[in-house]
């Protein structure tokens, strides 16, 4: 297969074509072979510079590191390790109000951090309390560490060769998952281990899918595509998950936690969809913000998104009531992309699972032309987003929308079983 592709190509690709070979799945067909070798030498590329670029601009002074845009080393991984240290405060929730935690970040660190805020549930605190026993650095060097091994541990798993990782793991979305010291690898790592155990463990599935109330985005859509599916099993466990959650945290911490989070907590989010600087607008691949970037009304922004959010819900329940027996990894990516779709506040590292599913998909042959070029454009959203969205200019946030109407007619064409992949 790789020769019929070498005789086909000029001296310079041949050459690049045998330096790569060893990191091509031997899965990949002729028409896939050079998208892949694209996403696999740019995306590496990209992630390279980059991140060089990103370690030459720190500057190492205690207590916290700061980068080149001022902002900690890790970035939203300060909110977290905050989190993790009020924790064991005699008020938890005290951050909450925006000014007390920017007065906290500014006595702890010695300067203002005025772009940080709290807008995770409380129950992200069960989460991250071993981490505010720790130092900033160390706790952020094993958050790091453990993500990366969970997140491919498990897509490992599910994926037909090791080598399908490589782009994924150079994607634009881990890159920014990385830098900002996020929680993209372990929710990514969940979501994918909940439907792998769909059906083989509902209870255990379920309980995943309970886990991902620490951020409610993510897991916003499984509750329609589980009832549409018939998976009452996994449904029942994943309420009782999300509401034992809730319990411990409000025994733990108090329910003023609860409270202060949907009093001022949740109010900052829409301080963030509705800035009227438009600053978020780069990070946010979401219908909404691509909309907002060209200063198009807040309401009328939310009517489009809302209509965007009714296509993805629709897609779920038709595909979880018709075609429950369909490709397994077609459904998944089909579950990420309208994921995107839904949601108004989800940001670029929240990409990492639907690249995954992508990638899975292109390196197993299961797409077609168009297919296999909108996977292209999948891997390549949270670039063109910072790219476009930097100078306000919409339109990355159309691809997720795409590529999900991609899958449901490939799915309303398909047979009504199909094979996993290989």
């Amino acid at each position: 297969m790789t020769d019929q592709i070498l005789m086909r190509q000029p001296r310079g690709a041949s050459i690049l074509t045998r330096w790569l070979d060893p990191a091509l799945p031997p899965s990949l067909g002729n028409d896939d072979h050079p998208i892949y070798r694209d996403i696999l030498v740019f995306g590496g590329v990209l992630f390279a510079l980059t991140a060089i670029a990103y370690v030459a601009t720190i500057s190492w002074i205690a207590p916290v590191p700061r980068d080149g845009t001022s902002l900690a080393v890790g970035r939203d991984f300060l909110n977290f390790w905050m989190y993790g240290r009020a924790a064991w405060g005699a008020n938890p929730s005290a951050f909450y109000d925006i000014g007390i935690y920017h007065d906290a970040i500014r006595n702890l660190l010695g300067y203002s951090l005025n772009g940080q805020n709290w807008s995770y549930p409380p129950s992200i605190m069960l989460l991250a309390a071993p981490f505010g026993k720790l130092g900033y650095l160390t706790a952020l060097a094993i958050w790091t560490v453990l993500g990366l091994a969970l997140f491919v541990t498990v897509a490992r798993r599910q994926a037909s060769d090791w080598r399908v990782l490589l782009p994924v793991m150079m994607s634009p979305a881990a890159l920014m998952c990385l830098i900002s010291g996020q929680s993209a690898f372990v929710t990514g790592a969940i979501l994918i281990s909940a439907f792998a155990l769909l059906d083989r463990r509902p209870l255990v599935a379920g309980f995943l899918i309970g886990l991902l109330s620490i951020k409610p985005q993510l897991g916003l859509l499984f509750p329609f595509f589980l009832i549409a599916s018939g998976r009452w099993w996994v449904f029942v466990a994943a309420a009782m998950t999300t509401i034992a959650i809730v319990a411990l945290t409000t025994v733990i911490f108090g329910h003023q936690a609860w409270l202060d989070f949907i009093q001022k907590g949740l109010p900052v989010q829409g301080m963030v969809l509705a800035d009227p600087d438009r600053i978020a607008t780069p990070f946010f691949p979401t219908i909404f913000m691509n909309l907002r970037g060209i200063n198009l009304p807040y309401a009328a922004a939310m009517i489009v998104q809302t209509a965007f959010s009714m296509f993805a819900v629709g897609s779920l329940v038709w595909v979880a009531a018709k075609r429950r027996d369909a490709n397994p990894m077609t459904i998944m990516a089909l579950f990420f992309a309208c994921t995107v779709c839904a949601s108004p506040y989800l940001l670029s590292y929240d990409l990492v699972p639907l690249t995954f599913a992508a990638i899975v998909m292109l390196a197993t042959g299961q797409l077609d032309r168009m297919g296999r070029r909108l996977a292209q454009l999948v891997f390549w959203i949270p670039a063109l987003q910072l790219a476009l969205g930097t100078y306000h200019v919409p339109g990355s946030a159309l691809v997720a929308p795409a590529f999900a109407a991609y899958l449901v007619f490939r799915l309303r064409d398909a047979p009504k079983t199909a094979p996993e992949p290989a």
